[in-house]
Parts: structure tokens; C-alpha cells; sequence
């Protein structure tokens, strides 16, 4: 197993497990099919194990795990406070507990705010008291290190990293997402200012494996077979050295034993050009489906009405590859779950986008057609009930 260094020198497993896709049961997790995944993983190297307060059932699952196995002290646990639930500072501790109790643990390695989407919501927490919180978790050493996870452009992600001394972060990052969400942009910003980076979806939720074109995956096999796609995307990150660590949701032996074995051997700067060169075809033939010819240069930003417009478009040309619904939930968490809303219905039609566009796009009229096929009736009421949910 490869190692990277945190932010205190402390050795991150390039491979980290993403236990929200244990495998499940009518609603229950397979307690005994779990142990032996992540017991293999263990075995193997692994040492991140990452979870979430709202995924259903995961940190107990993940605490009863390790409290009969006895492996707890071999791991590093990270999970995640839904500061969103917040709504007075006792909530802090409210949540927070518990989760200790689930995990049953007594503390927690790295503890990340879960999905913060904006600098304003990071103020409402301050606001909450959340750097007095914060202090006294570390002085009594309940949390190890503090960070924060993150969907949306790499604007808002810089502006969020500049408002706190975090001691890592989380982001969607594979090489279809190089230029959208927060993006190499941000991966390269956070790595510059020493913050270690955590990757979540190097697989876009499985979907640069089940729903890659033929003539894609063709490519990948012609060059060599015995690699699969999932091993191209995670080799592709382990490439960079700013990528601390790469989750992955394993759910069988098989899997866990494949990783592990790429993530014994890879090391920054392995591939070389021809290398890179696949990977370049390989997002042609994904791209080829795509709706808008948007490339996320983001020379179109910033928008004078808030319309993150390449993010727009990158929900837009996930349809084809990842399905409608995919597309309108990273539509809507990118957009909707947020106190400034950037979603297209902001667009006034004022064309500043298009003088600055080299791909010439139509911007208006795809914004259109954006709003059309991902702006529907449950993305209004969702959009109108996000305040009343999240606390914004």
C-alpha cells in the first residue's frame, strides 16, 4: 500500500474505504459480509475509513465492526456533522454524540462538515459558535483534525478554504470532473496552501465503469485488458500528488483485493504521455454523447446574475452518461442547497457570457434548454423546501 502524509506528517492510505455502500438488505447491512471486506482492506493497508451521519445505518454498522473485531485502533475513522440539521449551538454536541455512540468510539480521526456549499454557511456555523466548538473537540481530543466536504465550482471551494485553517477537505474529482466541480482548480489551490485532499466519486457513483461508451471501454482494453476501468480512474488520481487519498465504495472481496493491488504500485508521475494521451480519447468518446460543447474553462465567469454556468452544463451533459435522475441530483445539490442560488433561472439574458466563450456556445439558449430538462416541478417545491430543511 502507498501512503501520503496528512497535514501533521501522519500516513493516509491512497485507497480509503467509502463505507456508504456496504452492501444492504431490505434497508439492513450485511454485518457479516462487511466484516470481511474491510477486515481484507485492513490487511491490505487500508487505514481511511469514511462514513456520514445521514447515511442510513453506516456508522453503527462500521462501529459494531470494529468493536468486535478489535480493530478499531488500526483505522482512522472519518464522518461527518450535517451541520444543516443545526439549529442552536447545543445541536452541535447533539449530533456529535451520538455519532460517537454509533461509532462507539471515543473519538473521531477527521471530522468534516458535511457538504458545505457556500462561505455563507460556513458563517452561519461561526455564527453558532462553531470555532468555540471546534477548540474544544481538539484541546480534548474527541477530534483529531477538521475539514469539510464540498460539491460546486472551484470559485466557492477557494473562497471556503480562504475563510478557516482547515486540516483537510473532501471533492468530487475524477478525469471526467477535471474541469468541473471543484475541480484540478481547486485540488491544485488546496494543495498549494498544504491541505490535504480527500477524493470522493473517483467513479462518478460506479458510472466510469458501468456506463462508460463501448467505443470508451474498447479503448481502455485495447491498450491493456488486464486493467479495468475502475483501476484507469483510480490510477489517474494516484498520478497527482496533491490526491491525499481516493475512497472507494468496495463491496466484495474481489474488489477490495484489486484496489488494494493497484494501490500497492502506483506513485505520482507513473503514467506517462501515451498514458495520458488514452485518457485524453477515452474522455472524447464520453464527451461525443454530450449535450453542450463546454469544455469548463469557465472563461464565461463570473456570471453578473450568479449563474454558475459551466456547472450548469456539466449536470446538463451527465444526462447520457449517467441518467436523468444522477444529472438533476448533482443539478440540484450544485445549485439549490445553497443560501445563494446559481442555478439558470437567475439567467437574465444579457449575453456577457458569450463574448468571453471560445468554444463559441450559444450560452443563452443552452441555459434554456438547461432549465427545460432539469428545472422541473420537484426542483421548484425542492428548491422552495431547502431553506426549511437545511436551516439557510
Amino acid at each position: 500500500m502507498q501512503y501520503r502524509k496528512d497535514r501533521y506528517g501522519k500516513d493516509i492510505s491512497v485507497l480509503g474505504y467509502g463505507c456508504m455502500r456496504f452492501t444492504a438488505s431490505g434497508g439492513k447491512i450485511d454485518l457479516d459480509k462487511a466484516e470481511k471486506e474491510i477486515r481484507a482492506a485492513i490487511d491490505g493497508g487500508v487505514n481511511y475509513f469514511d462514513t456520514a451521519y445521514i447515511y442510513p445505518g453506516n456508522e453503527a454498522a462500521l462501529g459494531t465492526i470494529l468493536s468486535r473485531t478489535g480493530l478499531r485502533d488500526k483505522i482512522n475513522i472519518a464522518t461527518k456533522l450535517p451541520h444543516y440539521f443545526l439549529k442552536k449551538t447545543e445541536d452541535f454536541d447533539k449530533y456529535f454524540d451520538e455519532e460517537l455512540k454509533r461509532l462507539q468510539t471515543d473519538h473521531v480521526d477527521y471530522y468534516l462538515f458535511h457538504m458545505l456549499t457556500d462561505v455563507k454557511a460556513w458563517e452561519r456555523l461561526i455564527g453558532l459558535g462553531a470555532l468555540d466548538w471546534i477548540k474544544e473537540k481538539k484541546d480534548a481530543g474527541q477530534v483529531r483534525q477538521f475539514g469539510f466536504s464540498y460539491h460546486g465550482n472551484s470559485d466557492m471551494f477557494i473562497r471556503i478554504l480562504d475563510a478557516y485553517d482547515w486540516d483537510f477537505c473532501q471533492i468530487q474529482y475524477n478525469y471526467l470532473d477535471e474541469n468541473s466541480q471543484a475541480g484540478v482548480t481547486g485540488l491544485k489551490y488546496a494543495a498549494s496552501k498544504g491541505i490535504p485532499v480527500i477524493i470522493m466519486e473517483p467513479l462518478r457513483g460506479g458510472r466510469l465503469v458501468t456506463n462508460l461508451p463501448k467505443t470508451a471501454k474498447k479503448l481502455f482494453e485495447d491498450d491493456n485488458p488486464a486493467l479495468s476501468p475502475a483501476i484507469r480512474a483510480f490510477l489517474w488520481l494516484w498520478n497527482q500528488p496533491e490526491v491525499t487519498c481516493t475512497l472507494s465504495g468496495m463491496n466484495s472481496l474481489e474488489m477490495v483485493e484489486e484496489n488494494v493491488r493497484a494501490a500497492s504500485e502506483i506513485t505520482p508521475g507513473s503514467l506517462t504521455e501515451k498514458d495520458m494521451a488514452l485518457y485524453a480519447a477515452v474522455i472524447r468518446e464520453i464527451n461525443a454523447s454530450m449535450k453542450v460543447g463546454c469544455t469548463g474553462c469557465r472563461y464565461c465567469m463570473p456570471c453578473p446574475k450568479g449563474v454558475d454556468i459551466p456547472g450548469a452544463f456539466a449536470a446538463y451533459n451527465a444526462i447520457p452518461l449517467d441518467g436523468k435522475r444522477a444529472a438533476f441530483v448533482e443539478y440540484f445539490k450544485n445549485t439549490a442547497i445553497r443560501r445563494d442560488y446559481t442555478g439558470v433561472s437567475n439567467c437574465i439574458g444579457c449575453g456577457a457570457c458569450e463574448q468571453h466563450c471560445p468554444q463559441g456556445i450559444s450560452i443563452r439558449e443552452e441555459l434554456k434548454n438547461v432549465k427545460k430538462a432539469l428545472e422541473g416541478p420537484v426542483y421548484r417545491i425542492g428548491r422552495k423546501l431547502v431553506p426549511l430543511i437545511m436551516k439557510y
